[in-house]
């Protein structure tokens, strides 16, 4: 069974069904979001240290941050998502 794979930057990659967002991380809300969800456990980092650009919601309630652009990975959702 193949699950398509969205490609989150610096070779990481989340199945793509179960993303519900994507979001740019400098609004205030957002940063009080990736704040709770670390007190939680539930944040994930995939920016291998770099300058965070997008935050990726999923199902599970859990938050991916991407140093790729928002609108880059809604271009990589919607078209080319990669299968592994």
């Amino acid at each position: 069974m193949k699950m398509p794979l969205l490609n989150v930057g610096f070779g990481n990659v989340v199945v793509a069904t179960r993303v519900i967002a994507i979001v740019s991380p400098s609004s205030a809300p957002m940063r009080r979001l990736k704040d709770h969800a670390r007190d939680l456990g539930k944040l994930i980092d995939a920016s291998q240290g770099r300058k965070t650009r997008s935050i990726i919601v999923t199902d599970s309630d859990h938050l991916i941050l991407s140093g790729i652009q928002p609108d880059t990975l809604a271009q990589r959702l919607a078209g080319d998502t990669e299968t592994e």
